[in-house]
Parts: C-alpha cells; sequence; structure tokens
C-alpha cells in the first residue's frame, strides 16, 4: 500500500463522493460503499461543514458503514478540529459506522507534512464499534493512550510521527487489533521516536490479535530492524512491513540473525537500500520455506555530496 494516494477503498468498499447538490439522483444503498466528503482546500467553493450538512441531508446516515473525509479548507494552516467535532455530533446519526479515514489528500491538494491534525482519539470514544480507523498529516496530530475493544484495524499515514503518537499508540488497550501500520517519517518533518520506543508495541503485550505489523517509512528502519527480530510479536505475525524506509544491509543483517520469519506469510521490504548479496541471502531464507518476500528497491535512489557522504530518503517526507 502506498503512501498519500486517494484512498479507494475502505471495509472493503468502494468510494463514492457524496452528492454534490440536493438535486443529486441514482445514488447508491447508504450501506454499499465508503463515502467521501470533501471539500477543497484553496478558494473552496463550499466549506467542508456544508458538504457534510448536506450528505446528512440526502442520504440514510443510520446505514452508512464507512466514510472518508477528504480535504477541508486551508488544511495547511487549519487543523482537523472542526471536522471532528461535526462527526462526534453526528454519532448518533452514524449507529452503523465501522470504518473511518481521516485527511484523504493527495498532494496537489495537500502535501503530507503540511496536513493539520489534532487529537483523533474522540473520535474513537465517539463510535465504540469503530473497526478501521485511519489517518493522513502528522502535524500537530496527538493521540493518547486509550481504549477501544472494537479497533480491528489502525493505520497512521505521514511523514514524520510525533513520539508521542508513537508511545500513545503503544499504551493504548486494542484487544481486537489485528492490523497497524504506523509510517515514521523522517525527523526533517517531525519524526522523533526512536526504536526503543516501539517496544511497547513489539512486546504485543496490549495487542492479543495483532497478525499485521507495518513499521515502515522510516529514516531508522535499521534500527527498527535490529529490535523486531527479537521481538516477541513477531510469532504471531503473518504479515511484517518494513518498507519504504532507507533499510540496509546492516538491518537486514539483523533480521537474518534473529528470530525464525519463516511462519510469516509476507514480508515486504520494498523500497530498500540492500545489496544483491543480502537480497539473494533472504530470497534463500524465506521463499524456500513459502514466504512471499518484497525485495523491489522501487525509487530508493541516494545521492552522494562532493565530500562524498552518502544521502538515503525515506519514500514520502513532505
Amino acid at each position: 500500500m502506498t503512501i498519500g494516494g486517494h484512498v479507494y477503498n475502505l471495509y472493503g468498499l468502494p468510494v463514492v463522493h457524496a452528492p454534490e447538490s440536493r438535486t443529486a439522483d441514482g445514488l447508491p444503498d447508504p450501506g454499499s460503499v465508503a463515502w467521501r466528503i470533501a471539500s477543497d482546500t484553496y478558494d473552496p467553493e463550499e466549506p467542508w461543514s456544508e458538504v457534510f450538512a448536506r450528505f446528512c441531508e440526502m442520504i440514510d446516515t443510520t446505514r452508512v458503514r464507512a466514510l472518508i473525509v477528504g480535504a477541508w479548507e486551508n488544511a495547511y494552516e487549519t487543523d482537523s478540529t472542526a471536522i471532528i467535532e461535526a462527526l462526534v455530533a453526528a454519532r448518533h446519526r452514524l449507529p452503523a459506522l465501522r470504518a473511518l479515514f481521516l485527511g484523504d489528500m493527495e498532494s496537489e491538494e495537500c502535501e503530507i507534512s503540511w496536513i493539520r491534525q489534532t487529537d483523533v482519539t474522540p473520535l474513537l470514544a465517539a463510535f465504540p464499534g469503530l473497526e478501521e480507523f485511519g489517518v493522513r498529516g502528522g502535524n500537530g496530530l496527538l493521540f493518547p493512550a486509550l481504549r477501544h475493544d472494537s479497533l480491528r484495524k489502525l493505520v497512521v499515514e505521514s511523514g514524520g510521527l510525533p513520539v508521542a503518537v508513537v508511545r500513545g499508540v503503544g499504551a493504548s488497550e486494542l484487544p481486537a487489533l489485528e492490523h497497524l501500520d504506523l509510517c515514521l517519517g523522517t525527523s526533517e518533518y517531525g519524526a522523533d521516536s526512536e526504536a526503543a520506543d516501539l517496544e511497547p508495541i513489539l512486546s504485543g503485550a496490549r495487542l492479543p490479535r495483532l497478525r499485521h505489523l507495518a513499521l515502515r517509512n522510516s529514516e531508522i528502519q535499521d534500527e527498527i530492524a535490529a529490535v523486531v527480530a527479537s521481538a516477541p510479536v513477531v510469532a504471531r505475525l503473518e504479515v511484517l512491513d518494513l518498507s519504504l524506509g532507507i533499510l540496509g544491509d546492516d538491518g537486514a543483517t539483523a533480521l537474518l540473525a534473529g528470530q525464525p520469519l519463516t511462519h510469516l506469510k509476507k514480508l515486504d521490504l520494498h523500497h530498500n537500500y540492500l545489496s544483491e548479496p543480502l537480497r539473494q541471502r533472504i530470497r534463500e531464507t524465506l521463499e524456500a520455506e513459502g514466504v512471499e518476500v518484497d525485495l523491489d528497491p522501487g525509487d530508493a535512489d541516494a545521492d552522494e555530496d562532493e565530500d562524498g557522504i552518502v544521502y538515503r530518503f525515506v519514500s514520502v517526507g513532505e
């Protein structure tokens, strides 16, 4: 899964835009699609709140199962507080809501590092039946520790994730969570966590049902690989995703020297800086045991300055 593209499917449902006028006809069954509610970041014809109000008037919201929040006006300087407040206020009109994605904007609408977020946990508190939650943008993002008994999938996309968010997720009680995806990013855009901050997640103590773990798009991917190599949670994973960062031979060597990974269904390391001998070792070790391995280097190109210093880049920063 790439970072930053428009969400095209949520909760297994295709995406449909909310009605653009009160005379729209031919609308799909409210529960058969994921509804995308969006304004424009720059010079919008109407604010997000009006688009949402029209949606609530025209659609039987009691049957809506999935919502996607797209751009809101001036998202590069106005955070998501008003959006969250509107959704929380409408919680009794959305009793069937099971999936929510906040901040579905491509770079042309607002660069991922520019999207202004805030504390998103009121949404989880307001919708105790929510099973999937995703948020894009780490600027101002807060995720204090909570308990949620229904959430099965949590995705946080960023070019730079604050350590407080990493720690908040790690301290949360999420007994139903099966899929966790954290895009950690780079310090240039706000990432300030260390590999040690992932320990509560990697212990698996609060995540008894976790099967898919993605810790990706990180400038400390080698360090993450090293702690993952001995992490208790790995033994019960089906998918381990360390892609999109600056993983090099040191990290890959640590993975191979750690606990066996032959139980995995998939190991995703695409967008990496591995040497060919390391790629071959990984293939020989895991593919022979039936593990699907993605070692595609993609666009992971390094730059070297005039002093011979080599710079490596995560897939998504700004």
